[in-house]
């Protein structure tokens, strides 16, 4: 079997292992395909999101995860990648940025949907010209969530 064989069976060992939550596992699988097969974006992507989440090393798993996302552009999957990144460390809006971005090239990925919807996206200011926190979008936000509870 050649290398690219073998990566490829890392990379989907490290699947099943980031699907059932075992980041570690998950990170030497995809540290191993990224030892065999550094050109993949997808690989490189995998790798730097589970060096953020079991190694907690943010600038690295940043680096590898954008330069994936840079070079695949057109795949939703590596900005849901890049957005988990984020997401993990308490960078809400930049995971919000990039979930939006992977829904802009498929509108109809349900994974980034879902993540999306889990995030509990807020509302649009009551008068939009004013911001967020001003005092009348603040009352009338808490007048219009009471009102609709009740």
């Amino acid at each position: 079997m050649d290398s690219n064989g073998k990566a490829e069976d890392h990379f989907g060992q490290g699947l099943a292992a980031l699907a059932i939550g075992d980041h570690e596992a998950a990170l030497e699988r995809f540290r191993s395909a990224h030892r065999l097969s550094p050109g993949s974006p997808r690989v490189r992507s995998y790798y730097g999101l589970c060096l953020g989440l079991a190694e907690r090393r943010f600038e690295e798993a940043l680096a590898l995860c954008r330069s994936a996302a840079k070079e695949e552009f057109f795949n939703p999957v590596l900005y849901h990648n890049l957005a988990r990144v984020h997401l993990a460390f308490g960078f809400k809006a930049e995971g919000i940025r990039y979930l939006r971005r992977g829904l802009m090239i498929d509108p109809d990925d349900e994974v980034i949907q879902q993540s999306l919807v889990a995030l509990g996206l807020r509302k649009e200011p009551v008068v939009r010209f004013l911001r967020r926190r001003h005092p009348l979008n603040r009352w009338f936000g808490r007048f219009y969530s009471r009102r609709q509870a009740a």
